[in-house]
């Protein structure tokens, strides 16, 4: 899909106080940030902000940092930001690849993968955020207890997550291929893409993976 640039969208993220530019710093620090010990919480590819946004409105005792590689696209997420009056969420404009450079190992509770990026070459499969090396990054900085949630329309994409979970080493703590008609509905929070696909009619895949 091709983006739609945003004239100025990277002075306006530089400029922005709620997106974090000397990341790397941030190691091992991000309760400093934050003024407390709550737990962390990751989105990953987190869009227009709307799932992350909503999650924090609805839990300030849990910290929110949401990951978009797209200045176009954070800028969008930074326009809900300046809507919301609390102090729970922060932003990073960077590839998930480098989260250990970013994160300290067990910084984080949880990682949320909302609609990610199927890649659907096979000699593309690595950049998948459901990867078994994703996976490996993911072991890196999250908790002993930590959790990765991820949805997706995309059932090939979703077929391969299953596989790629047993093959990193983690378990399937539950899955679903038609989460809206499924028991794990209660509770979910929607993004964009995820209103759009259910008002279409399509199924919405969902796994949680622990280790």
């Amino acid at each position: 899909m091709r983006l739609r640039a945003v004239k100025g969208a990277r002075e306006m993220i530089a400029a922005n106080d709620y997106v974090i530019k000397e990341e790397t710093n941030m190691k091992g620090r991000w309760s400093e940030l934050f003024g407390n010990d709550n737990p962390i919480h990751l989105e990953i590819g987190m869009g227009k902000g709307k799932f992350l946004m909503t999650l924090a409105e609805m839990n300030p005792d849990i910290n929110y940092i949401g990951i978009e590689k797209f200045s176009s696209v954070l800028v969008r997420a930074l326009e809900k930001r300046a809507e919301y009056e609390g102090d729970n969420v922060y932003f990073l404009r960077m590839d998930a690849e480098n989260l250990a450079e970013v994160f300290a190992p067990g910084e984080v509770d949880r990682i949320y993968l909302n609609f990610s990026d199927p890649w659907p070459k096979e000699r593309h499969a690595k950049r998948r955020l459901t990867s078994r090396e994703f996976f490996k990054r993911y072991d890196q900085v999250l908790k002993a207890d930590g959790k990765v949630i991820f949805k997706t329309d995309n059932r090939p994409l979703f077929d391969f997550s299953l596989e790629e979970v047993p093959e990193a080493g983690w378990k399937l703590e539950n899955y679903t291929f038609d989460l809206h008609n499924s028991e794990y509905v209660e509770g979910n929070v929607m993004t964009e893409y995820e209103t759009k696909f259910v008002a279409e009619g399509k199924p919405i895949n969902r796994l949680v993976a622990f280790r």
